[in-house]
């Protein structure tokens, strides 16, 4: 009760989120649940520690520790994804994606990544993000169906010959073909970096095919399916050596361009915390029954997404093969915003998103994104997508009835309190 006696108004505060998520359904596709030894280690003594630099090249003292911590994140991030390097320490996805950006090309650089409206990422190129300040950005789309056009990305690629074409989405639902990617880029000699930060947990349990090998550079997050704590990683093939020495930008010093530039690049001490967090997450990852999990996301997808179907409701591609998926809402006379709004009311927590060729605003769209990491975390099955389901249903059709919502989630509580979250933890 340390936080409680210095702190009560955090405390609250803290205790009213995790009232939140044990109470609700947390249907975000970008959110999970950690393990309680995750949260220990993020919350532990790593955090009192500068270590800039890198393990073995440090630039302070008394680093004996945070050595370990670093190389076992980077030794298990390599083994379980295949690759030959890996940097743990960008701070977030979008810290990750501006370092490979940073490593690899020079301002004005023209870049080709999937516009955010149609399922991308703001660092993808957006024309407002420094992704799209900095550098020349192409924004390709997904066909009228919502499925990736890699006919229209080769013809955009041979017309703008960017140096670097990313690939890798927040709100695509199908699975991603990382080889007709690499044509894509090898057409006009372009870097293929995958940004595999939702699919990352689904790469591990085999549910989603891997772009090592294939793509020059891979990022991620360490949470979403990858189910650990925020932070990112930085994952590719080559040759690591001195991170201080400069190197040409040939692919096979990817390693070290892309260590150059997270420090003294673009950030200085590392949060070891997190590191030792991520670390933690990733040995959980190459356990067997993380493997079922993966599997298990993808089955409650689908069972979702068909239940969703035959109460009506659109979804973009017609289905799903990973663990989100993407719902049209004008048919049934509610925007996104209306949506999200009624179905937080319900206690299920969404996100409002575009649709393809959307002819609504960003900020009040035609449709949601939702997903099933975080229900499969706390153990949820088939049976309950089905009823969840019927629950969005109701409330989307009852979403100007604050009575019924409120019955709803009545009936949410009653259900999640069968599948308890963190049930030793207080604040």
């Amino acid at each position: 009760m340390f936080l409680r006696n210095a702190d009560p108004e955090i405390a609250d505060a803290l205790q009213g989120e995790l009232t939140r998520e044990r109470d609700g359904l947390e249907m975000i596709p970008s959110e999970n649940f950690v393990s309680s030894a995750v949260l220990e280690a993020l919350g532990s003594v790593g955090t009192n520690k500068y270590s800039e630099g890198y393990p073995g090249g440090r630039y302070y003292g008394g680093c004996e520790f945070v050595d370990v911590i670093e190389n076992l994140a980077r030794d298990r991030a390599t083994k379980l994804f295949g690759v030959d390097h890996a940097n743990v320490q960008p701070a977030s996805g979008c810290a990750a994606n501006i370092a490979v950006m940073f490593a690899l090309l020079d301002p004005g650089d023209t870049l080709m990544g999937m516009s955010l409206s149609f399922g991308g990422h703001m660092t993808h190129g957006l024309p407002v993000n420094f992704s799209g300040k900095y550098y020349k950005s192409v924004q390709y789309t997904s066909d009228k169906n919502g499925y990736l056009d890699f006919d229209q990305m080769m013809a955009m690629a041979k017309e703008h010959q960017p140096k670097l074409l990313i690939v890798g989405a927040t709100a695509y639902p199908r699975i991603i073909d990382w080889q007709k990617a690499k044509e894509v880029a090898d057409s006009v000699g372009a870097y293929l970096m995958a940004d595999v930060s939702h699919i990352s947990g689904l790469i591990v349990s085999g549910d989603h095919p891997s772009p090592a090998g294939i793509a020059d550079v891979i990022t991620t997050t360490t949470h979403k399916t990858l189910r650990g704590p925020r932070g990112a990683m930085i994952l590719c093939n080559g040759n690591a050596s001195t991170p201080l020495k400069a190197a040409p930008r040939t692919r096979e010093n990817i390693p070290t361009l892309i260590d150059r530039a997270i420090i003294p690049g673009l950030q200085g001490g590392p949060h070891n915390h997190q590191t030792a967090a991520i670390a933690v997450a990733l040995d959980e990852a190459a356990r067997p029954e993380f493997k079922e999990y993966g599997h298990q996301i993808v089955k409650n997808a689908k069972t979702l997404a068909a239940a969703l179907m035959e109460r009506g409701f659109e979804l973009v591609t017609g289905g799903t093969d990973n663990h989100l998926m993407v719902v049209d809402l004008t048919n049934k006379g509610v925007s996104g915003k209306e949506g999200q709004i009624a179905l937080e009311a319900a206690g299920i927590t969404v996100n409002k998103n575009t649709v393809p060729f959307d002819p609504r605003k960003p900020f009040d769209p035609s449709g949601i994104r939702l997903g099933t990491p975080a229900l499969t975390s706390r153990g949820m099955k088939e049976e309950e997508m089905a009823q969840i389901a019927g629950w969005i249903d109701q409330a989307v059709t009852n979403h100007n009835k604050p009575e019924v919502l409120e019955t709803i989630k009545a009936e949410v509580k009653d259900l999640t309190a069968q599948f308890p979250l963190y049930p030793d933890l207080t604040y």
